[in-house]
């Protein structure tokens, strides 16, 4: 099934998609409250009128705060506001969900381990002291998809916090460089750090990354 399918059978409702959300909405690194509020737009339809006293009435926030989550939610690019002509001819604000639609359907599409690897997120949040954004779940399941192991990933995710680095794109070096020297167990990794430090004692490997001018977000 292909992505603009599966987007139509989101759109008519011939896929459950308040249960898929509701366990995976975190995965598009919205909170609690602008959860609720696209609930309420993917009940409206695919477009809904871009009325934040409206909204706020049907799900008792005050009229500041949908703004400010639907302004959010515009920045973090789930939702679009659009500018159409109504039936009167007169032009009208709407709020459009098919960015929304598409972020599901690659969530869908790609299968992911969010209930099993959740704590390994929880991991990665914790040491980087945000959350992920859905970019950084992409990557770890990239991953984990390979096959790549858990104990393994979380060594390099240990690697780059000593090195006082928390970059998704540093780690994925690491565990690039660790697959070409043909390391499989964090045994390998720390045989090898072992047997560096006493050949080079006074410097710490560092992988030839410039992370500082990384246009991720850290």
């Amino acid at each position: 099934m292909n992505s603009d399918i599966l987007n139509k059978y989101i759109k008519t409702g011939n896929i459950s998609v308040s249960n898929y959300f509701l366990a995976n909405y975190k995965l598009l690194n919205i909170t609690s409250d602008e959860f609720i509020i696209l609930i309420y737009l993917m009940n409206m339809g695919s477009k809904t009128s871009y009325n934040p006293k409206m909204i706020g009435q049907a799900i008792s926030m005050n009229e500041k705060e949908v703004l400010d989550i639907l302004n959010k939610l515009n920045e973090k690019r789930i939702i679009d506001v659009i500018v159409e002509k109504n039936s009167n001819n007169v032009m009208e604000e709407y709020i459009s969900l098919d960015i929304l639609y598409q972020k599901l359907s690659s969530l869908i599409l790609g299968t992911k381990k969010e209930v099993n690897d959740s704590n390994m997120f929880e991991l990665f949040e914790s040491e980087f002291g945000r959350t992920l954004s859905p970019m950084e779940f992409e990557i770890i399941n990239a991953w984990l998809d390979a096959d790549f192991k858990k104990d393994m990933i979380l060594e390099a995710l240990r690697e780059a916090t000593y090195n006082g680095v928390s970059n998704l794109r540093y780690i994925d070096k690491i565990i690039f460089e660790w697959k070409k020297k043909g390391f499989k167990t964090v045994a390998d990794v720390q045989k090898y750090n072992k047997s560096y430090k006493k050949e080079k004692p006074e410097k710490k490997e560092l992988f030839d990354y410039n992370w500082l001018d990384d246009d991720e977000s850290k």
